[in-house]
């Protein structure tokens, strides 16, 4: 992956991108943000926002900032800001690989369907550690590789597709949880047929 093939990729999604994947997703978005429990005041930050089907499930006592390496997506996000009146969100053109925040800049820190997609994981999640302040926490959904199955042999035979569809089909869970020494304390089977995972982590204080 790499971001060029990334931000075309999205370019192609974002005009269909909340018909294909809207429902299907719902749940672990609502997850998520449930899994944050937000409290009256916090900075949340929520990475790969993309069309900003998350942001209007978030309390409106949180500060949110959504970022987004795609324009494309980041137009669709802001016409949900506009739709819902979310006065309390904020959106950014950012790479989560490089954020301009200070360290320990939010109490929360989401990444929704986004570790799949960017071209380093691994730096990824150290950004995501570096901004989230000491005893907050960070919660990550996603897919991840089935070891076998049915499910197991789609995604073998879609791994060469990766840069045309704009993630990786191969994306194995102990791996990920491996780049980061944030503390894992949750996993959560979430969405249809429990193919996606819900990670939450906590910042060590």
């Amino acid at each position: 992956m790499d971001q060029q093939a990334i931000t075309a990729a999205y370019r192609r999604y974002a005009p269909v991108y909340d018909i294909l994947f809207g429902p299907v997703f719902e749940p672990g978005r609502r997850r998520l943000v449930q899994a944050l429990n937000c409290r009256p005041g916090e900075e949340v930050l929520e990475v790969g926002v993309g069309t900003g089907l998350s942001l209007r499930h978030y309390p409106r006592y949180a500060r949110v900032t959504g970022i987004d390496l795609s324009p494309h997506m980041l137009a669709r996000a802001s016409l949900q800001v506009q739709r819902h009146d979310l006065r309390n969100v904020a959106l950014m053109a950012m790479d989560v690989q490089r954020l301009s925040f200070p360290d320990a800049s939010f109490d929360k820190v989401s990444a929704l369907y986004v570790a799949s997609v960017v071209p380093d994981p691994a730096v990824m999640m150290q950004e995501l550690e570096r901004v989230c302040r000491p005893g907050g926490e960070v919660v990550v959904v996603n897919h991840f590789t089935r070891s076998n199955g049915f499910a197991s042999h789609i995604e073998r035979s879609l791994a060469p597709l990766a840069r045309s569809l704009g993630f990786r089909p191969l994306f194995p869970l102990d791996a990920f949880i491996g780049l980061t020494h944030l503390e894992l304390t949750e996993t959560t089977p979430v969405n249809a047929f429990g193919y996606w995972t819900l990670l939450r982590f906590r910042s060590r204080a």
